[in-house]
């Protein structure tokens, strides 16, 4: 792999060896979503698992937006 960039190398590689996660898998209405736990009831959506075609084009969907979830979601 070669990289090329103007950043320095401890930037690029930050948190490289740092396991990702708790992800939780939430369905809301007919799309599932994988979302990572920020704090007790809110995740951040990580990516669109299954769902129809326009739920990908939904903004509330993008991964890196903050979703609330919890007993009335799953």
């Amino acid at each position: 792999m070669t990289i090329y960039t103007m950043m320095p190398l401890e930037l690029v590689f930050d948190g490289i060896h740092e396991q990702p996660g708790p992800y939780v898998s939430i369905q809301v209405g007919n799309v599932h979503l994988q979302i990572e736990a920020v704090s007790p009831g809110i995740g951040r959506v990580v990516r669109l698992l299954d769902g129809p075609l326009d739920a990908f084009l939904r903004p509330e969907f993008t991964p890196g937006t903050l979703i609330a979830y919890g007993s009335s979601y799953a």
